[in-house]
């Protein structure tokens, strides 16, 4: 009787585990895949997350008027680029201009100052290189004119386009080229005044060497002793 009682007792207790046992294997599946399921939801949502996170950028509404104003934004930037090169272009001619124009009120001085002193063959040399240096300021005048064109050209240009990017609706566009065309006008003015005052001193270097030389043919030199380049000047 024992020894049945301990079999009924283990097979109680087998089937006991048995039950236990599919009890609990049935349900791992679901629980596996639940978690496999949440967790990848999760991942789903961090990813959702972060990928909202990003600051995407709307492209811009290209309607006409969008593109008309950024066509004459670019406008603008070119026309002031041209008017900039073209200021240089002017302020560095008037600059050699005037430089050679003081060179030769310069050198209009020194003859001047050796008038009288000199043999035939200096007053000659003297004389080509007066007559050089007159060559040298009709050439830099004629640069200075040419770019002074360009310069012309290209402040007009620039003035239409503010004008059209202002009718566009591009205000900033606008604006800037009206200050780069005054900035420009500025520049070029003091440039000019420079020449001007170079000019003005070589006509009063003119009128002195006038009154000099007719000083000295006064004072009892003869007509041929005043050099014949002098009497082609002007």
């Amino acid at each position: 009787m024992a020894a049945l009682r301990r079999g009924a007792a283990f097979l109680s207790f087998f089937r006991s585990s048995h039950r236990v046992l599919l009890g609990t294997r049935k349900p791992l599946k679901p629980r596996i895949w639940t978690n496999i399921l949440r967790s990848g939801v999760s991942s789903v949502a961090v990813g959702g997350a972060a990928l909202c996170a990003v600051p995407f950028r709307q492209a811009e509404n290209l309607s006409h008027d969008s593109l008309i104003r950024r066509a004459a934004s670019l406008v603008t930037d070119s026309s002031s680029t041209f008017l900039s090169q073209t200021t240089l272009a002017v302020i560095d001619a008037v600059t050699e201009y005037s430089k050679a124009v003081h060179t030769l009120i310069a050198l209009h001085r020194q003859y001047l100052t050796s008038l009288g002193k000199l043999s035939p063959a200096e007053e000659d040399s003297v004389w080509q290189v007066i007559i050089s240096q007159r060559t040298e300021v009709d050439d830099r005048q004629g640069e200075w004119k040419r770019f002074e064109s360009s310069w012309l050209t290209a402040l007009k240009l620039c003035e239409v386009a503010a004008e059209a990017a202002y009718a566009s609706g591009a205000e900033h566009a606008s604006v800037t080229a009206r200050t780069n065309i005054q900035v420009a006008q500025t520049q070029v003015e003091a440039a000019q005044k420079i020449s001007l005052d170079a000019e003005k001193k070589l006509a009063e270097a003119k009128v002195m060497e006038v009154e000099r030389m007719a000083q000295y043919a006064a004072s009892g030199s003869e007509d041929e002793d005043v050099p014949e380049a002098y009497l082609r000047e002007d």
